[in-house]
Formats: C-alpha cells, structure tokens, sequence
C-alpha cells in the first residue's frame, strides 16, 4: 500500500498503542497516586476508583478504535479503521445499555429490600413515616432524597414514591405508593401490604433470572456463530493465504467482505427479535 494511506498507518498504530496503555492504566493518564484515594484514605490503603459510565463508554469507544487500528496494520488497508470509527457510537451505545440494565437490576433489589425494611420498622412499633425514614430508599438516586423528605416533613408521600418509580427498576415503588395511601387513608396494615408486594416482586425478579438462564444458551450459540469468521480469517492467516489482503484490496474480496457483514448483521439482529419476543412473552 503506498500513498496517503502508507502515511496514515502510522497513526492507527498510534492510536492502537495509545487505546491498550489507556485501558492498562485505568483512563487516568498523568494522574497522581492520591486520586485513587476516597477522600480521607491513608496511604498506605489505596484502593483503585470503580470506573463510571463514562469510563465505560469511553473504553468501549477506545477498544473498537483499537482493534480497528490492529486489523488495518494486518490488513494493510484504512477500511477498518474507517469501519471502527463509524461502529464506535454503536460500542458506546452498546455499553451504556448494559450499564442502565445492571442499574435498573440494582434498583429493583433495593425496591424489594426498602419494602422488608419498612414492614420490619412498622412491625417494630414505628409510624409509617418513621419507618419509612429509618429504611431509607437508597440505589435510587435524587427522587430518594425527596421520598425521605416528603416523610420528614409531611409531604406528599406516595406522590413522591410514584416520582421515584419513574426510573427503570424501580417501578414497584408505585406498589409502595398505592399500600401507603390506602394504609395512610384506609386503616390497613402497611406491614402486610409490604410484605405481599415484596413477596410479588421477588417472584417476578426470579421470573427474570429464570428467563435469562433460559436464553442464556441460544445467546452463547449466536456469540460463537459470530465469531467463526474471526477464526477463519485467523486459521486462514496462519495457513499463509492472506485472507485480510485479499478481502481488503480486490473488487470481488470487497463484495464478499460486504455481503458476508452483512449477512452477520442480519443474523445476529434476527437472534435478538426471537431474544426480545421471548422476553416481551414472558413479561
């Protein structure tokens, strides 16, 4: 390859490089020892920062980015690097999904463990809004602050909790909100209205999980499928045939590069309808 491009493979290379010690270093380049300290930690007790959702989002950019540069070295062309660049808002958009499922699953436990903890309050002699402020909805971010505020200081309770179950994972705290109203208006037992709330989103928690064991085999059956191409090309490399040169600098490598993507795509979009209809069956 010679030209512009010759001149440019220099940077992917870079930028390779680059993206492996930034993973490697946690993405804090230049950053003193102290700020993987909590504030107020001694010295001798560093602990490394869990990385946020930006931290993820930006590794996830800066890995496709990465292997996009190492396949151009091998391949001896800008294609994949060009193709890198434009899957990378997928990669991003790809991470910070998975990151709002695992938050919409940390919130749904604290849902369920809010509910236990007030039932055991009331049970122990508490108010309802005594109770409500000793458990304490926490993992649900600024609308939690407004619940306790609301039972501090006699507002709105179960408007608040409905606020509150506005984030995904939290929707059982409109169940929260309906018992509080009738136990508040009515004279029932906020402690057994809990319990049966709680007993309820265990089940559907467990619902879940079991449907997730459940698809958890046809999504490693697709993940191996995907990537037997990945292995093709590498048995291909290793036998002497070229197969990334060949694909990347010929007009019928090109169209069957193109058509084979493709084809990929198509297959993994189709496993993942038959993924989401399950799941929309099941809930």
């Amino acid at each position: 390859m010679t030209g512009p491009a010759a001149q440019l493979l220099p940077c992917a290379a870079a930028l390779s490089a680059g993206g492996a010690a930034w993973l490697l270093t946690g993405g804090r380049t230049g950053a003193p020892a102290a700020r993987l300290l909590p504030p107020g930690a001694a010295p001798g007790r560093r602990r490394l920062r869990l990385p946020s959702r930006a931290d993820g989002t930006l590794t996830s950019v800066l890995c496709c980015l990465a292997a996009g540069g190492v396949v151009a070295l091998w391949g001896r062309s800008l294609l994949p690097l060009a193709a890198a660049a434009l899957l990378a808002p997928l990669a991003a958009r790809w991470w910070r999904g998975r990151c709002g499922s695992r938050d919409a699953a940390r919130r749904a436990d604290a849902v369920i463990g809010f509910c236990a903890a007030v039932a055991g309050e009331v049970r122990a002699g508490r108010q309802p809004e005594q109770a409500l402020r000793a458990a304490g909805p926490r993992h649900l971010g600024a609308p939690a602050a407004a619940v306790t505020a609301a039972a501090r200081y006699g507002g709105d309770v179960p408007a608040a909790l409905r606020q509150a179950a506005g984030q995904p994972g939290a929707e059982g705290l409109r169940a929260v909100a309906a018992c509080w109203q009738v136990a508040v208006d009515g004279g029932a037992s906020l402690a057994s209205g809990l319990d049966r709330v709680a007993d309820s989103l265990r089940a559907e928690r467990d619902q879940r999980e079991e449907l997730r064991a459940q698809l958890s085999g046809p999504r490693a059956t697709a993940l191996v499928l995907a990537a037997l191409p990945v292995f093709g090309l590498l048995l291909g490399s290793a036998m002497g045939v070229q197969p990334l040169v060949v694909l990347l600098h010929s007009p019928a490598g090109l169209a069957c590069l193109v058509g084979g993507a493709l084809l990929e795509w198509a297959g993994l979009a189709w496993v993942a309808a038959i993924v989401r209809s399950a799941e929309r069956a099941a809930a």
